[in-house]
């Protein structure tokens, strides 16, 4: 009997196994744009909404025709809003906005950090845009993090690094870790390509990687330590 369903069971696993490679990078890109879309639905279904409310038919009551409007208006106002800041006037205004910001003390803070990190991250120079491996979770195991800043140890004056660890699939999430420059290790990845490889699950990525190459040296870092990159 197993020589006779041997052969069969050996052949529809292989087949299972190359429907799965095949079909998996298409969900994974799938489920990336979802959640993106979903996003931009979120923001503007509200505006839809009342528009439907106040014009008359019931055309506009449709979900999906809803959903569609939502993401097209959230992109229209992203794009509106980066026109007008673009320009001068609108780069005043919304100078005159962040200060406004400045004012009120819990969102003053979230709103400099979250600026300044995004800042970072889109920065076209590369010394500001440092892909680095670190131990985590545990010692051997290594993850894809971002090197924000670098900073000294105020006893030691040790150099330290502050290395943002995004999720896998979702990067909106994130661990902060700070520990010695001698534990980081720079790899050759772009910001590109380590982001094509956290939000698909390492399925999109380089075909190597400096896993093993030597730790980070100070000497590089001294003139910005205690300063943000960027």
């Amino acid at each position: 009997m197993k020589p006779v369903f041997g052969r069969p069971l050996r052949s529809l696993q292989r087949n299972i196994l190359a429907g799965i490679i095949t079909i998996g990078p298409l969900f994974v890109t799938y489920l990336i744009f979802s959640f993106l879309l979903g996003i931009l639905a979120k923001a503007g279904l509200p505006f839809v909404q009342l528009l439907a409310a106040i014009l008359p038919g019931e055309w506009l009551t449709q979900p999906w025709l809803q959903s569609i409007l939502a993401v097209v208006l959230t992109l229209v106002v992203l794009y509106v809003v980066g026109r007008i800041t673009s320009q001068v006037v609108g780069q005043q205004a919304f100078n005159l906005f962040e200060a406004a910001l400045d004012r009120l003390p819990f969102v003053a803070k979230v709103y400099a950090s979250v600026r300044q990190l995004l800042d970072s991250m889109m920065a076209k120079n590369e010394s500001s845009q440092r892909v680095v491996l670190v131990d985590f979770p545990i010692a051997g195991q290594k993850s894809i993090g971002f090197l924000t800043r670098t900073l000294a140890d105020e006893v030691t004056g040790e150099p330290l690094a502050a290395v943002l660890l995004p999720n896998a699939i979702n990067p909106t999430s994130a661990f902060l870790q700070i520990l010695p420059m001698s534990r980081v290790t720079e790899t050759d990845l772009n910001m590109e390509q380590a982001m094509s490889m956290i939000m698909t699950g390492g399925a999109v990525g380089p075909e190597t990687i400096r896993f093993t190459k030597p730790a980070l040296t100070a000497a590089g870092d001294e003139a910005t330590v205690a300063k943000p990159i960027g």
